[in-house]
């Protein structure tokens, strides 16, 4: 099938790796897409959606770039943020991570980019599948949290510092006050529906930038402390996840440090077996518009 590079609705910048384009919530972020080429606006068909969060680096264009196979493979829409820092208070970088800072809800934002996308594309990205590293790795849990109900999956790709599943700890060190925070609260049941996929690499062993010290709000004795690495806290998120009720798959991948790109197989795979089991007698969850 010829590529659609020009619609009559749509412009040649949103057709495949397109271009960065404002929230229309809230124009201080912007996304990327990439769309198949085998989208037609005329007869816009069903599509997956792929949400993946950047890291600290922000690298959103290259990071959808890294999606572009799969996606054709799949078929999938690919849809990655851009939170860029300094938002609220000059050279802040972490609160996209947790899901909200003092003047931004990162993850209402999320959710009008793929409202936006909907209706854009005139789709139905009811469910869709999440994934980030690190800093986009603590979105990703945080995220299935709060809204898990807008999940089909996860990959969550080393988090350095990590919020439990158990209701007996505040937030963010745990899902206690959850709805304090964000006006909904913590369910159990529905966090469990979606399968999670966790990834770090077995060199990940450097800490200077995740020590958390004991007074801090996400501060977990043995698990967040000072000098616990990554692969540590991995495994102590795959176990609440586990406790739980989630199917939990972890990959420990050899050889590999803090590198997101070196990291993305186990991430493809997870894709992969979440929209498979989807096509294949699971309730459909995305599709076209009516």
């Amino acid at each position: 099938m010829k590529p659609q590079t020009h619609g009559d609705r749509l412009s040649f910048y949103q057709f495949g790796a397109t271009t960065m384009f404002a929230s229309r919530l809230d124009q201080r972020f912007s996304y990327c897409l990439y769309v198949p080429e085998s989208y037609d606006e005329h007869d816009p068909g069903a599509y997956s959606l792929i949400v993946a969060i950047h890291g600290t680096g922000r690298d959103a264009p290259r990071l959808r770039n890294e999606f572009i196979e799969i996606a054709e493979a799949e078929q999938c829409f690919v849809l990655v943020p851009l939170f860029p820092a300094g938002i609220g208070t000059p050279g802040e970088l972490n609160a996209y991570k947790y899901l909200a800072g003092d003047d931004a809800r990162y993850d209402l934002i999320l959710l009008d980019m793929v409202a936006e996308l909907e209706e854009t594309y005139l789709l139905d990205f009811t469910r869709f599948f999440l994934t980030g590293f690190s800093g986009g790795g603590h979105f990703t849990h945080r995220f299935l949290y709060v809204h898990p109900e807008r999940l089909s999956g996860v990959s969550i790709v080393s988090p350095g510092v990590v919020t439990l599943a158990d209701p007996q700890r505040e937030w963010p060190a745990g899902v206690g006050g959850l709805e304090a925070e964000f006006g909904r609260p913590f369910d159990g049941a529905a966090v469990a529906e979606v399968p999670v996929n966790l990834v770090v690499g077995d060199d990940d062993t450097e800490t200077w930038e995740i020590s958390v010290a004991p007074g801090s709000p996400a501060f977990i004795p043995g698990v967040n402390a000072a000098g616990v690495t990554r692969v540590t806290r991995l495994r102590a998120l795959a176990e609440s996840l586990e406790r739980n009720g989630n199917a939990v798959s972890v990959d420990l991948v050899p050889g590999v440090a803090h590198e997101g790109y070196h990291l993305l197989k186990p991430t493809f795979r997870a894709i992969r077996q979440v929209l498979h089991s989807a096509r294949h007698g699971s309730e459909g969850k995305t599709g076209a518009r009516e």
